[in-house]
């Protein structure tokens, strides 16, 4: 299961009662993070949280590979980047500098339906104002939606408990490693941590997948 949640790039994966032919349960990503930060105390894991993300291999995806927009680009290139990706979010980015201002989600195009100071200019809109004018409308609106494009960072001395609670807490996919002046260092995902649990033996599902899933770059299996 922690195989497909992570190096096979699903996100959800259902739970079947094969002898009632029914979905007994949905066992997501988010759900096994959830797992992990109850796992806080029990010595196996205060052994494994206390590492580094540096001592982990964290954060694999690097600035420059980092997807991203700039803040005077439309807002309606990051959601076709995030469609052309397959990615749920990404930074908004300070032209010419390497400091984020704020993050656009998946979940923030409803705001160009709903935000009037949005839906009037959505063609033109920047990514800048963009976010302003949400956060302007979330703050009318206090309580009718979750806040949105604030960018959560953690620090490259974060220990593996601390992102594991701070991706809980906050109820979010994935958390951007920042210096203390705001420079992007790299990026974490739900994805990045599960995979860091659990090692696939060669041939393990053989060519089960051949077709079906994208497999993932430089892959042996």
């Amino acid at each position: 299961m922690l195989l497909l949640l992570s190096k096979y790039r699903m996100k959800s994966v259902p739970v079947v009662d094969l002898g009632a032919g029914r979905i007994d349960n949905i066992i997501t990503q988010s759900s096994v993070i959830h797992m992990l930060a109850e796992c806080a105390g029990l010595q196996w894991f205060e052994s494994w949280g206390t590492k580094k993300l540096s001592e982990v291999g964290l954060p694999t995806v690097t600035p420059n590979h980092i997807i991203k927009v700039y803040e005077d680009e439309p807002v309606l290139q990051a959601f076709k980047l995030m469609r052309k990706e397959r990615i749920g979010g990404l930074p908004v980015m300070e032209r010419g500098g390497s400091r984020a201002i704020g993050n656009i989600s998946l979940q923030d195009a409803q705001f160009l339906l709903t935000a009037p100071e949005i839906y009037h200019d959505y063609r033109a809109i920047t990514a800048k104002d963009f976010l302003t004018a949400v956060r302007s409308y979330l703050e009318k609106h206090e309580g009718a939606f979750p806040m949105s494009g604030d960018l959560i960072t953690c620090n490259k001395d974060c220990t593996i408990k601390e992102l594991i609670q701070l991706l809980d807490h906050e109820k979010i996919h994935r958390v951007y490693v920042a210096d203390n002046d705001g420079n992007l260092e790299g990026l974490i995902t739900l994805r990045d941590i599960i995979s860091r649990l659990v090692h696939e033996p060669r041939g393990y599902f053989g060519d089960f997948f051949d077709g079906v899933l994208p497999m993932p770059p430089n892959s042996r299996v």
